[in-house]
């Protein structure tokens, strides 16, 4: 098990790794629309909080040189699913012609007071 630590992502808020590789797979730990040199929740709405998520979620997959289009699972957490077709939209643009396995759970709430976190698998 290697655990990789990603420069251009958010330090950790808790005791985990950005993300394990395990043979041919990289488990990433959920990102939320943390600015990684501010350390601060970026956007008031859910398409611009996804824009950061998915930002951080680069360069946690790049660290394991890896992309978007290794990505074979994702699991989207939402504060409500009042936000789903917003998310999604930028969701949509992220992956393009990808579409990776995903799950979109709505949650009691997320770290800090974000509005989305996503997690991704990836094949590497």
């Amino acid at each position: 098990m290697d655990i990789l630590s990603a420069q251009g992502a958010p330090a950790a808020v808790g005791p985990y790794s950005h993300a394990v590789r395990t043979g041919d797979l990289l488990f990433c730990s959920g990102q939320v629309a943390l600015d990684p040199e501010a350390g601060v929740l970026v956007g008031d709405d859910v398409a611009s909080q996804t824009r950061q998520v998915f930002s951080n979620v680069r360069a946690v997959l790049a660290a394991a040189d890896a992309s978007l289009s290794d990505v074979v699972k994702t699991t989207v957490f939402l504060s409500t699913m009042d936000d789903f077709q917003a998310m999604n939209a930028v969701y949509a643009e992220a992956f393009g012609d990808h579409r990776p396995a995903r799950s979109t759970v709505a949650v009691a709430g997320l770290p800090l007071g974000a509005l989305v976190e996503i997690e991704v698998v990836a094949a590497v």
